[in-house]
């Protein structure tokens, strides 16, 4: 029998120094490391996201990076079916488990659990098809059964308006319904959660030279590289750091108005990510890296 392993999170807005002390950390207690960033989980999006770097993923097993395509869906569901796949692993080679970064949505996710979906049959997942090959008709009806689930849901989320659809099929019950009556259950009990706290005028500073590295690392030839291949239509493309370079191709801002509306708007994230892990989540230990560093190295 495997003995279980330990499993710790270290979260703290974009900037702070999550990945490096995740990656000391992991050669420390012999760890694999499960990113939540939102932008990281996309290949090919790399200057952008921040991402660490190859050699960095090279000397710790990543999971959660370079996962999906720029144009595949990405939601809280398909994390925790990533996350389980990833405790599966770690347990079966005996390695703890390290989870890091700076979605902490995600994290609130996997404590707090999802309520699970009704049991979708062959004949379900079928009628579904079917409905969805008029995808206006089937939203509008969803949006009379369920305005409280569907109020939003725009009418060309095609993923999340099948979701919705399947729970109405296989139940009979409205979304709204099923998951009052399906309460959520937690996924993660018992999680050591550590927050880096970062001065604000600290962190401004390191986003701003950050900002200035991704430009020289070549920013805009990746979003332009993206642009080509993607469009500008999927939600990846809609993140921090892209649409700042899209201002700037269509003539609309300098470079340096790009830049600096490129950290101006990363720091108002950070505020918002700092918020959020102070809030969201109890009992975590929460201080600024270095004393982190002594704590948990």
């Amino acid at each position: 029998m495997v003995k279980d392993i330990k499993q710790l999170a270290i979260i703290g807005s974009t900037a702070s120094g999550k990945s490096d002390l995740a990656i000391k950390l992991a050669k420390k207690i012999d760890a694999y490391i499960l990113s939540i960033d939102s932008l990281s989980i996309y290949k090919e999006i790399d200057i952008v996201s921040a991402k660490p770097s190859k050699d960095e993923l090279s000397e710790i097993r990543h999971f959660g990076i370079n996962e999906l395509y720029p144009d595949e869906y990405f939601s809280v569901d398909i994390f925790i079916n990533l996350y389980q796949k990833v405790l599966q692993k770690s347990r079966e080679d005996n390695k703890n488990l390290i989870i890091v970064g700076g979605t902490s949505f995600y994290l609130k996710s996997l404590i707090d659990g999802l309520s699970e979906i009704p049991k979708v049959t062959s004949e379900v997942s079928n009628l579904v098809k079917q409905q969805l090959q008029n995808l206006d008709n089937i939203y509008n009806f969803l949006v009379k059964k369920d305005p409280l689930y569907m109020k939003n849901i725009t009418p060309n989320d095609r993923y999340r308006i099948e979701k919705a659809l399947l729970i109405y099929e296989a139940s009979k019950l409205t979304p709204t319904k099923w998951f009052e009556e399906n309460k959520p259950k937690p996924i993660i009990t018992d999680l050591d959660i550590y927050n880096i706290d970062t001065n604000r005028d600290i962190l401004r500073d390191r986003i701003s030279k950050r900002t200035n590295k991704m430009f020289e690392m070549g920013l805009i030839d990746e979003v332009c590289y993206l642009e080509q291949k993607y469009t500008r239509l999927p939600n990846s493309m809609g993140a921090i750091g892209i649409v700042e370079v899209f201002e700037y191709l269509d003539g609309k801002v300098s470079k340096n108005e790009m830049l600096n509306n490129i950290s101006t708007h990363t720091a108002q994230l950070a505020k918002r990510q700092q918020t959020f892990n102070k809030t969201q989540f109890k009992n975590i230990i929460s201080a600024p890296l270095n004393e982190l560093e002594d704590l948990l190295i």
